[in-house]
């Protein structure tokens, strides 16, 4: 036997946490064990270099700003286990996984316990896997076997396909403006977290590196002859701490993992309405008379909208920006615009950025108080490129700052009547990793937080928001973040290129965020840079965008043109039809925001989530899954009017909504696309909820509710609940909600139907029309009354009270 240098030893095994220490060192490993299917493993030297967390919340809707002791489990089950160990090897079990560790070098293999079999879904590389004692160089290492036969999904916001095989990243923020979906790395978010799957035993487990260093994650494209096949994590500072979490699934990790993070925060439901945003509005030096001719628009063409992203050149002076300034020549009276706003049914939310110029009307005073971050020496404020000139970050680990912000917000946004913040360019570009954070009383270099002070700045803006007006839902946008964003804000994927490959790989984009436990996320619709979008362009893209639960048509174009609804008459009835059709799913969305917040599911979802068994998912695609029922084929290319489109195998099959016609799972097709509308399929067994009353920029808070059925083609049973409540305030937490639940048993002869109402919330409605395929010929019968056919195949029914 071959003598291993870093022989450690077993010192501990209590309160389901074991002890290891390096036996001729100061390295230490503890692994927990924390649930029957996530285990967590812990190495450091002498004492932890971050002795908080703030990425881990498991159920949680918030932690305080300070953090989460990093060694507390108590929120944990922390299950039995069985403890082996001799001199060489500790087992671990649960009843779902078994760990296996050499004491040599505390190399791990990892075994799925699955029908009373053991099958190995992970195990470290064989030699050198860790950076013990320095051994591998600066930094954290951790190097795991690869197998050709393995695909890797997740890591956040990333570029090119969502399979991640065969390729590298870096896991830091940055503001790359105008970036190319399919190839620019890194972007703007922090998300240390992936899943393996193994196409031959279908096993998936989830890795999550609780570390916000800068990191890098290679997921095959280096090779060594020395190693074999492997993938590694190399973070620049901080601890090795890592979970793993088995599935077997993908999609019990991504819930399991969204869990592990917490709750996806439950916005208010015009959150999910249109939102119309440019920076040239408020660029301009008529900026207000721009935002209200926006509404007197909206109403001449007719185009339903909820509210409006006010970007940042409503703080400027002269041509640079500053936050929380009103520039009163832009904007000679705030409070009447945003009244104005109201009055016309939509809300308005306010940009706000981390950084003050250094000529900022308040610099001086932030500096004195020491509330930005500080340079390597603890004694100077460190400064660094933001926009025009030179900037200081606000230190958001600083209590005084912290305070400093959320009374900012207050008085300058919403007392206003400003409704919502826009936590923009907070991707926190400072490069001297030495330089210093207040760290709540415990100074801590940036380099090891960095993406922590987006989270805290979108947390001290959502406790601004929600202790101002407690009665109300907060709702917020922010563009950088990590792990535990989705407990604060609605996301998107920042400035995208116009071109219709961002239309293609930004849907890719949004794939590795919901897998990755970020499920409220959207796009620039149009484009935020480059040049304006061509017509058919734009239609495609509107055509996209409704089908995320983020709908923004947002932009910065070169040629100083504004992305609109109307910016092309001749394709003006695609775009409102395709905003309107947005607006009557609006049920169904909002349904899947509380599913999200309830239950951990995502809202967009790859088709291999729901259809895992299918291979054929597995295949590169432009198509998405929107919840459980709609799989949505959107136009990627110019001047396609034909679209291929694979669906997967599903017993019940595939209604085209377009054009009503019944597909069998499991084949690959091709259906029209016309311009006026990109393919849209529901699942067979599906119940859709929408709003059956007339869509127009004047009624779109008229809300009447009906269900789109589309039957079992032969025999089944679907039960769905619909979600509904005052869709503003938090009188949910109170318990003043209901559910419509809608069962229909179909039959060769027979669909039947009963609609029902649970819960203390006051529907308003107590009728909902039932919408059936026009070609559906079998007898309907609702609430055990038999309907006449009609043409269309809608009929009317009342929802019964608790039955």
């Amino acid at each position: 036997m071959i003598k291993e240098k870093y022989l450690f030893k077993l010192i501990k095994n209590e309160n389901n946490v074991i002890d290891f220490k390096l036996a001729d060192g100061n390295t230490y490993v503890k692994v927990f064990v924390l649930e029957e299917d996530v285990i967590r493993f812990l190495m450091y030297e002498n004492e932890l270099k971050m002795d908080r967390t703030w990425l881990v919340a498991p159920g949680m809707d918030d932690i305080e700003k300070e953090g989460r002791d990093r060694l507390d489990i108590s929120p944990f089950s922390k299950p039995e286990y069985v403890l082996n160990c001799d001199e060489l090897t500790c087992t671990i079990e649960t009843s779902k996984i078994k760990l296996v560790i050499s004491l040599n070098g505390m190399k791990t293999a990892w075994y799925a316990k699955i029908n009373g079999s053991e099958i190995k879904f992970a195990s470290d590389r064989k030699t050198q896997a860790y950076n013990i004692e320095g051994s591998l160089g600066k930094g954290v290492f951790h190097y795991l076997e690869r197998s050709l036969k393995e695909q890797y999904y997740g890591l956040g916001e990333k570029s090119g396909i969502a399979e991640r095989h065969g390729r590298s990243f870096k896991m830091m923020s940055v503001d790359p403006m105008g970036y190319d979906a399919e190839t620019t790395d890194p972007l703007y978010k922090h998300v240390p977290f992936y899943i393996t799957r193994n196409k031959e035993t279908g096993i998936s487990f989830g890795i999550f590196y609780d570390n916000l260093s800068t990191s890098i994650f290679d997921m095959g494209k280096e090779l060594d002859n020395y190693h074999g096949y492997y993938r590694y994590y190399n973070a620049e500072d901080g601890d090795l701490d890592y979970y793993i979490i088995l599935g077997p699934e993908i999609k019990n990790v991504t819930q399991k993992f969204s869990y592990l993070t917490g709750r996806t925060i439950f916005s208010p439901k015009w959150s999910i309405g249109y939102s119309g945003s440019t920076m040239h509005y408020t660029d301009a030096p008529n900026a207000q008379e721009r935002l209200q001719k926006f509404i007197e628009l909206c109403k001449k063409y007719d185009i339903p909208c909820d509210s409006f992203q006010l970007s940042s050149g409503y703080t400027s002076i002269g041509k640079k920006r500053y936050v929380f300034n009103w520039n009163r020549d832009k904007f000679p009276s705030p409070k009447d615009i945003i009244n104005y706003y109201h009055e016309n049914g939509l809300r308005l939310c306010a940009n706000i950025k981390p950084a003050l110029l250094i000529d900022h009307p308040i610099y001086k005073e932030l500096e004195e108080n020491k509330m930005f971050v500080q340079d390597r020496t603890g004694e100077k404020t460190e400064t660094a490129q933001f926009w025009d000139d030179l900037g200081a970050y606000v230190d958001f680990t600083n209590p005084k700052a912290y305070e400093w912000w959320k009374k900012e917000v207050t008085e300058k946004l919403l007392e206003y009547g400003i409704d919502s913040t826009w936590n923009d360019n907070n991707e926190y570009e400072i490069w001297d990793s030495d330089a210093k954070a207040n760290g709540f009383g415990k100074e801590i270099n940036i380099g090891q937080i960095r993406p922590l002070m987006s989270l805290l700045m979108m947390k001290a803006s959502f406790e601004a928001q929600k202790e101002y007006n407690p009665k109300i839902r907060p709702y917020l946008i922010s563009r950088s973040g990590c792990p535990g964003m989705q407990r604060y804000v609605q996301t998107w994927s920042g400035d995208n290129r116009t071109c219709y490959k961002t239309i293609k790989y930004n849907i890719k984009m949004g794939i590795g965020l919901s897998l990755s436990g970020i499920y409220n996320f959207g796009h620039d619709v149009g484009g935020f840079a480059g040049p304006a979008p061509e017509p058919e362009m734009f239609v495609r893209w509107v055509q996209n965008g409704i089908f995320h639960p983020r709908f923004t048509i947002h932009s910065w174009n070169d040629d100083g043109t504004v992305n609109e609804p109307w910016m092309y008459p001749q394709v003006l009835p695609y775009i409102r039809e395709a905003i309107k059709f947005r607006v009557k799913i609006t049920p169904y969305i909002y349904n899947l925001l509380y599913r999200a917040h309830e239950y951990y599911e995502p809202m967009v979802r790859p088709t291999f989530y729901n259809f895992e068994n299918d291979t054929k998912t597995y295949e590169d695609c432009d198509d998405f899954m929107l919840g459980e029922d709609m799989l949505v084929a959107s136009v990627v290319e110019e001047g396609q009017y034909e679209r291929e489109v694979y669906l997967p195998e599903y017993n019940d099959g595939w209604y085209d909504y377009n054009t009503g016609l019944w597909f069998e799972g499991g084949q690959r097709i091709k259906v029209p696309a016309p311009l006026n509308y990109s393919p849209l399929f529901i699942r067979g067994g599906a119940i859709i909820p929408v709003n059956d009353a007339e869509i127009t920029f004047e009624t779109k808070s008229k809300d009447e509710r009906g269900f789109m059925v589309f039957p079992h083609k032969n025999v089944g049973k679907t039960e769905f609940k619909l979600y509904e409540d005052d869709g503003y305030t938090n009188d949910y937490k109170k318990g003043i909600f209901a559910f419509v639940n809608v069962n229909m048993e179909c039959d060769e002869e027979e669909i039947k139907i009963d609609i029902s109402k649970e819960g203390k919330f006051e529907l308003p409605y107590n009728k909902v029309k039932i919408h059936l395929p026009k070609s559906e010929v079998r007898k309907i019968v609702i609430n055990g009354e038999m309907f006449e056919k009609n043409n269309e195949n809608v009929y009317e029914a009342f929802v019964e009270e608790g039955r």
